[in-house]
């Protein structure tokens, strides 16, 4: 059976939470979308977004995907295939009045030939990256009502919760291994919400998880224009990147890219 690109274990331990995605190379070469039924014409245009999505999990280089050697290649994306399967999302749900299958809403999980997926990226200039880190994330929080936070594995309340499913899907999208701390270890190690500038206390927190390297970060809620502002940095590094007036989902995929590009080796984000 297929699975799809959201391949994930979460391990509980006492002071973290980890997102670790499968490394196996037939789930590192596989990756889902959403297509508009199972039309000839609808599958193409999933194979190719799949494509898209695919040669950025398996590169850690955000930038490839828009670059016009890949939507050349996206136009025949279907020859780098080796298998693919369809989903209804709607399953068990009757098909309304003029409503096909056509427009029912299906995942669309793809499989990609990691041999000729491999040439495509060298003829591209790229190269798989094999070897990930285990990364944990320290993220500062000032939310819409002025509070200061920091997302831990076990902070409580819906927001908290929808912050760490968007993160974790995040990470599974790059197929990255992220560890976020519990609160007693953040105390224990004297972070706080804006405090990310501190090598020795993000190495500490690092080694206590068996973490590789601090993806360490603030986002902060704007309401002129509405939206989140982020600010993200590696431990041990001197760059830093983000974005603002995003959703947090938005702000999470510019911390997690931006970590990939780095430490994969295809530069700044």
């Amino acid at each position: 059976m297929l699975r799809g690109a959201a391949v994930f274990w979460l391990v509980a331990i006492p002071f973290a939470l980890t997102f670790a995605g499968v490394a196996a190379a037939s789930d590192l070469y596989t990756t889902m979308t959403i297509t508009s039924g199972t039309a000839p014409e609808r599958r193409d245009i999933g194979f190719a977004n799949c494509l898209r999505d695919v040669v950025v999990r398996v590169t850690g280089d955000q930038r490839l995907a828009s670059t016009s050697r890949v939507e050349q290649e996206a136009r025949r994306a279907g020859e780098l295939i080796a298998s693919y399967q369809f989903r209804d999302r709607m399953s068990g749900t009757p098909i309304h009045d003029e409503q096909g299958s056509y427009d029912r809403p299906h995942d669309l999980t793809c499989v990609f030939d990691t041999t000729k997926l491999d040439a495509f990226l060298r003829e591209a200039g790229r190269a798989p990256w094999p070897n990930r880190p285990r990364i944990v994330a320290v993220i500062g929080i000032h939310d819409m009502k002025g509070r200061d936070g920091l997302l831990a594995s076990d902070s409580s309340g819906a927001r908290d919760k929808d912050m760490r499913a968007s993160l974790m899907a995040s990470a599974d999208r790059l197929a990255l291994t992220l560890i976020l701390p519990a609160q007693a270890e953040f105390e224990r190690r004297g972070a706080s919400p804006k405090m990310f500038s501190d090598e020795r206390v993000l190495d500490g927190l690092a080694d206590a998880a068996g973490g590789d390297v601090v993806l360490a970060g603030r986002i902060v809620w704007s309401d002129h224009p509405p939206g989140w502002t982020a600010e993200w940095h590696l431990s041990g590094r001197d760059e830093r990147w983000g974005t603002k007036g995003v959703g947090f989902d938005d702000a999470f995929r510019n911390a997690l890219s931006g970590a990939a590009q780095l430490l994969s080796g295809n530069g700044a984000p």
